[in-house]
């Protein structure tokens, strides 16, 4: 199978439209063709006119580790082209940067969870763009999490920038088939077009992630398909005083971690408030001592997730709920355990981070209600997943 780079750089007809232009490519370092060349190299070696590059979060390089350390604009050493950062002084274009191109090539691999910053750096642009004669293509990949829809929908007024728009945690879409949302939701007058893949199969043994390519981190946490299918669940941690396992090996693949809490008790009481949400997958207790972040050198007791292998079931895993059953257990055994973080979160300073995440305070009151049932949590988001569906049925191309 191709993802849109490769199909891009195979086919002159497609190339063809950028003859004359100037063309600014959005990458970073999972931004690499099917032989592992990054997209920048390739498209300059293409005769591809390429005159800037942008920075998402952590960067063109992808070497900032954790949320809200920014990146400096740059002049590449290679090509001496301006590399203008969208997680730095600004997040959202200026005019000076859109001034450079004339068709914008957005070359990321996203995870397919709202929170997950490029979904809105793609509409940033979009809105950039909008009305100005310029052009976007998404060069599409695949959404390694597939198509299943989880989670509530980011309410009015909570929008972010890790909240770009009403839709719920685990989208299940491709950025492409996003993007195509955005400009029919928003009304944005944008010249818009999507490189699609060539035999991608959401459904098939891979589940959204083909078995053929190899997985490359593309932000630093971003470590393995394991961690791109529970991060709809586990990204919900960065808003808890709880380890997502940054400072370990193996970050945002558990539950928690935590010197103060009894993992294994916190699982019995997962297991016997909601065990229907902990299939598709395997808990496994264990223990990690993580070298910097929250809990830092402390010994931490901690649940993992399992979302691979024999252990893996598509359909059945719904990380999202997962989660949210590890918070509810921990209030149920802690009652008075500070889960939530205080702290500004992507720039937003008045409102709780774990909120922010969610796009509302649904989740939080759910947790922290002790008379709440799994039921209560069902009803609000099924009813958000359902419409969700239905909304996002003629934007998919795959």
């Amino acid at each position: 199978m191709k993802f849109g780079i490769d199909r891009l750089l195979a086919d002159p007809a497609l190339r063809k439209p950028l003859e004359g232009k100037r063309v600014a490519l959005v990458a970073h370092p999972a931004s690499v063709t099917e032989s592992l060349v990054h997209s920048l190299d390739a498209l300059v070696a293409a005769g591809v006119n390429t005159t800037s590059a942008f920075g998402p979060q952590h960067g063109l390089k992808g070497d900032k580790q954790d949320n809200m350390v920014e990146t400096a604009d740059e002049l590449d050493p290679t090509y001496g082209i301006p590399v203008f950062s969208l997680y730095g002084e600004v997040r959202r274009p200026t005019a000076a940067m859109m001034d450079t191109a004339d068709v914008f090539l957005f070359d990321l691999q996203d995870l397919g969870c709202r929170i997950y910053t490029f979904v809105t750096t793609l509409l940033y642009l979009l809105e950039a763009t909008s009305g100005t004669g310029k052009a976007v293509w998404v060069l599409d990949r695949p959404n390694p999490a597939g198509r299943p829809v989880e989670g509530t929908t980011l309410l009015p007024g909570w929008e972010s920038f890790v909240g770009a728009g009403p839709m719920p945690m685990r989208h299940g879409m491709t950025l492409g088939e996003m993007g195509a949302w955005f400009v029919d939701h928003f009304k944005l007058d944008v010249d818009y077009r999507v490189i699609t893949m060539e035999g991608w199969e959401p459904e098939g043994t891979g589940f959204g992630w083909p078995e053929s390519r190899i997985w490359i981190n593309p932000s630093p946490n971003a470590a393995s398909l394991n961690m791109a299918r529970a991060y709809a669940g586990t990204v919900m941690i960065e808003g808890a005083t709880l380890s997502e396992g940054r400072g370990t090996t193996r970050p945002l693949e558990v539950l928690f971690g935590a010197p103060d809490i009894d993992a294994k008790a916190v699982l019995a009481e997962m297991r016997s408030f909601a065990p229907q949400w902990m299939q598709g997958c395997a808990i496994r207790e264990c223990w990690f001592e993580p070298t910097f972040h929250k809990h830092a050198k402390s010994l931490c007791s901690a649940l993992m997730i399992h979302a691979e292998g024999a252990f893996y079931d598509h359909h059945a895993f719904r990380p999202w709920r997962l989660q949210a059953l590890a918070f509810k257990a921990i209030r149920r055994h802690y009652p008075d355990y500070p889960i939530w973080r205080d702290f500004p979160y992507e720039y937003v300073f008045d409102k709780l981070a774990i909120d922010v995440i969610n796009g509302g305070t649904a989740l939080r009151e759910w947790v922290d209600d002790a008379a709440s049932a799994a039921g209560d949590l069902d009803a609000l988001a099924g009813a958000d997943e359902a419409a969700w569906i239905e909304d996002r049925a003629r934007f998919l191309l795959y």
